[in-house]
Order: structure tokens, then sequence, then C-alpha cells
């Protein structure tokens, strides 16, 4: 089945650009990649970033397939269909922005736009081979975006360069400014389980930058990642739980509501507790250093085949998800593909610093071979 879930043509002559299903595009019914939503009514108007992509000249040419209401990480979709991972077709493409990164990673778009609750940009991008950014929360405007509530969800950008990425950036936030010089960057290399390859990986692409870097250790990263899906399934409960009753949802995605459904206020609360110390100790990392660095996934992603029961790969999201929690920009970068399996380095930065997060990753895409 094609990527696109609708083909579309609107805009002017600039990059081309898919819009994942979570997010409102004027005259198109906003599906989520859910059977259960197969008669949506047509939006009544474009989300806001849409509306910014085309002041900016970018032409849509579709909404693009994802991993039903964007719980999940594998992009594996019954319903909606499953995008091949064009580079690395073995692979699942990964969730939940499955079709914004194989979109770019097919050379089917200039760029993408996603969202990422808990991973859902940053993960597919890893799974892909391309750059995906998570944006500071609330940075990116999430009107017309699915879910309306959330203290997680951003709305970002997928590209298979940083120029492109940084270009697309600018469309979607008037906020976004000049990129600073990166000569004085320092990068702090979070000490954190990977696969050993995938830690070898990551500490060649920071030598390879030339900038300094020194380890960094966080006590809360495992209780933020825990934390983190407390949060994730409260709010996507709060938003989806009613389309149990329908009968209509896959069976994997139904099974982790009817899961998300048990998580009480006290399991919030606690969450939140731990979101404020975890942040915290972000926040003082980086007044150390410009930028943090760790695999975006600690482990290749899975094969098809490895894949068939999503709610057992949840972990996919342990390096990635305490972010979300935290609120701070985080980026992908493909790094060279080791034993077969791609790579991908998170570099992330203080929050609001964005601008700081891209030109670091430029620069430090720019030296790998």
């Amino acid at each position: 089945m094609s990527i696109f879930v609708r083909a579309l043509n609107l805009g002017g002559q600039g990059p081309s650009v898919a819009i994942k299903d979570s997010i409102d595009v004027a005259g198109v019914p906003t599906q989520a990649g859910s059977r259960a939503l197969a008669d949506a009514p047509p939006a009544a108007a474009h989300a806001e970033v849409v509306e910014r992509l085309l002041a900016a000249g970018y032409r849509i040419t579709g909404k693009v397939t994802m991993h039903e209401l964007a719980f999940g990480t594998t992009g594996i979709n019954a319903w909606a269909g499953t995008p091949v991972n064009p580079l690395f077709p073995d692979r699942v493409p990964g969730g939940s922005s499955s079709g914004s990164a194989a979109a770019v990673a097919g050379k089917e778009v200039d760029v993408a736009i996603g969202t990422d609750t808990g991973g859902s940009i940053r993960i597919p991008a890893a799974c892909c081979g391309v750059f995906g950014l998570k944006p500071t929360f609330g940075r990116v405007s999430r009107k017309g975006a699915l879910p309306a509530a959330t203290t997680l969800d951003c709305v970002g950008p997928f590209a298979a360069d940083m120029d492109s990425l940084i270009a697309c950036m600018r469309a979607i936030d008037p906020s976004f400014g000049d990129l600073p010089a990166v000569e004085a960057a320092s990068i702090g290399l979070v000490d954190v389980p990977a696969l050993a390859e995938i830690r070898e990986a990551v500490a060649e692409a920071v030598a390879a930058s030339g900038l300094p870097a020194a380890p960094v250790k966080f006590e809360h990263f495992e209780a933020a990642y825990q934390a983190g899906l407390a949060v994730i399934n409260a709010e996507t409960w709060a938003a989806c739980g009613q389309l149990v009753e329908t009968g209509k949802v896959g069976p994997d995605v139904a099974q982790r509501l009817i899961n998300a459904s048990r998580t009480t206020q006290a399991d919030v609360d606690a969450a939140n507790q731990v979101r404020a110390a975890f942040s915290a100790e972000v926040d003082a990392a980086l007044e150390r250093f410009s930028v943090l660095a760790l695999p975006t996934m600690a482990d290749a992603p899975p094969s098809l085949d490895q894949a068939a029961d999503t709610s057992r790969l949840v972990n996919m999201t342990s390096l990635v998800r305490p972010f979300n929690l935290s609120g701070h920009p985080a980026i992908a970068i493909p790094l060279p593909a080791r034993s077969g399996f791609p790579v991908s380095l998170q570099l992330v930065a203080a929050k609001g610093r964005d601008e700081l997060l891209c030109a670091v990753a430029r620069h430090v895409a720019s030296r790998l071979q």
C-alpha cells in the first residue's frame, strides 16, 4: 500500500512536503491511521503548521500513513498500511510518524511533518536513516493536530539533510532565528545502556565533530522513561479511549489503550514529580555543555517478522521518551549503518535553543564520513 493515504497538490512551487494523518488539512478527513475514524468528516480548516507551510511556498503533496492513533513505535498498521522502510526494507519504518520518515527516505518528498509524543519523530527518523527534529515543547503550534490536549506532543520536521530541515523549521516556526556559531560549543556524552556497536558509532561521531566532549550521567533517566509512559498512557486514554468501544481499533492499539486506562491520577502525580527532577537535572547539564549526545535507539530497529506484537516493542523509545517528559528539543541524525542496520545519533539542547541544536547538528553531520 502507498505511503500516501491521500494525494494532494496544494500550495506553491517550493519544496514538496508530506503531512502526517494526525494533522488537519482542510477538506480532508483526519483519520490518524484508524478504521475507527474512517468516517471522520473533512477537516474544516488547515492546522496552523499547514497554513505556515503554504504561506512559505511549500507544496503539500499528500497526507501519509502512521501508526494507529500515534500509539505505537513500529509503524505497522494493518488498516492504513505499513510503509516500506526505503533504505532498510527488512526493518520496521518506526512509529508513529512512519509515513513521514519513509516519504523522505524514499525521496518522494523533500520534507515531511510528523508529531513526537514519546519519540514518534526521532524513532522513525532513526529507523529510516533521515533527520528528524522534536522542537522544544510548545515552540511549534499544535493547533489542528491530534490529540488536542497534551503535555508531551510536539510537531516537527523530517528531512534528508540539515539545510532542508532548518528551512522547514523556519517555515513552521516564525520565531526560528539565525543559527549561532558552534566554534565554542561543547558536548556532554550521556552514559546510557545501548548495543556496543551503537555506542561506538555515537562516540566516533562526537569525536569526528572536533568539539570538546565529556561524559554525563543522569540519576533520573530510567525513572523519566517510566514516568513518560504514565503520562502518555493517561493522556492518550483521555483523547482516544472512547474509540475502543467502536470495536474498530486494531488489536495491538486497543490492548495498549485498555492497559492505559488503568493509569491513576496518583501515577500521573508521581510522574510529574519525576518530570520536575529530571528536567532540572538536564537543565543543569546544559549549563555545562551546549548539547547532550546519546544514541537515538539503544538497539537495531526490529525486523518486520520480529514486530508482529507491537505492544512488546515500546522499549524502542527508551532513550528518546525522557526528553518528551522534560520538554527539551532533540534531533535524530543518521550515522553510517553498522552490520546492516541503521544507527542514529540524538542531540539534545536547552529549552528554546532549537537554533543552537540545529547548528550543532549541521556541524556534526558535515563531519560524518
